[in-house]
């Protein structure tokens, strides 16, 4: 790596974390890993999982769905593909109380971190393009990402089942699904009543489950995008036709 970049990535952990030199470490050894896994790659995916932001894009029924159809998609259309799973909060109380906070709009750290990633990488290998993506929780940080950077042209998001007090919306060059067209999204949508109708039904063993879930153990009907339902499908298929044209 030449030294500049180096530098550059030590004054951007300087602009984020001051003098916490472990953050600060960190911070830098997976910007410029991500540079290095990223600098052949046509398109960066950066996937922001619910809950608490600290599970594994395999512990979702969304994660391996959502990356194969959108590999398919974009492979077929001549891109290369990185795809990162953002894991946005350690295992800890202090880190789950940041959690909350960004989810209250109190702390905007966490997407600013996030957005300083995003524009090294497109201000270090020309031409490469970023799709923040996320589901449930994971989407308040991508509609902070998209906000912090919506001048940049090579930033796009998909946002699969925002909470309801998000009042993100679709644009050019983000995608926001509030159902997957088969079952409403009682979490997306605030239907409290179907949410807790749903969670009473399992615990008495009268419904076998419950798809989707809020922070891992709270049922949420419909709350949950597959790529194998059409309407999830065919809206994530042609925004991403409208936004990448075929390689040469």
């Amino acid at each position: 790596l030449p030294q500049y970049m180096v530098d550059e990535a030590r004054a951007l952990a300087a602009e984020l974390f001051g003098d916490n030199a472990e953050k600060c470490n960190e911070f830098i050894d997976q910007l410029l890993a991500t540079y290095l896994a990223a600098r052949d790659k046509d398109v960066v995916i950066i996937f922001n999982l619910g809950g608490w932001g600290w599970s594994a894009l395999s512990e979702t029924r969304e994660g391996e769905s959502f990356f194969s159809g959108i590999e398919s998609e974009l492979n077929a259309m001549g891109y290369s593909l990185l795809f990162l799973n953002h894991k946005r909060t350690a295992r800890t109380f202090n880190s789950s109380m940041s959690e909350f906070m960004l989810a209250a709009g109190i702390y905007p750290s966490k997407a600013q971190d996030l957005a300083a990633r995003v524009e090294f990488l497109i201000k270090n290998i020309p031409g490469i393009r970023v799709i923040v993506t996320g589901v449930s929780n994971g989407t308040l940080i991508c509609d902070e990402v998209v906000d912090i950077l919506e001048d940049n042209p090579q930033v796009y998001s998909i946002q699969m089942g925002p909470p309801f007090w998000n009042n993100a919306a679709s644009t050019e060059r983000s995608l926001v699904l509030r159902g997957n067209g088969v079952t409403p999204d009682s979490f997306s949508q605030g239907n409290f009543f179907a949410i807790i109708c749903a969670n009473i039904e399992a615990f008495f063993g009268l419904s076998p489950e419950y798809p989707g879930d809020i922070l891992f153990y709270i049922g949420s009907p419909g709350h949950d995008y597959n790529w194998q339902y059409p309407e999830v499908r065919s809206q994530i298929t042609e925004f991403l036709q409208a936004n990448f044209s075929p390689k040469e």
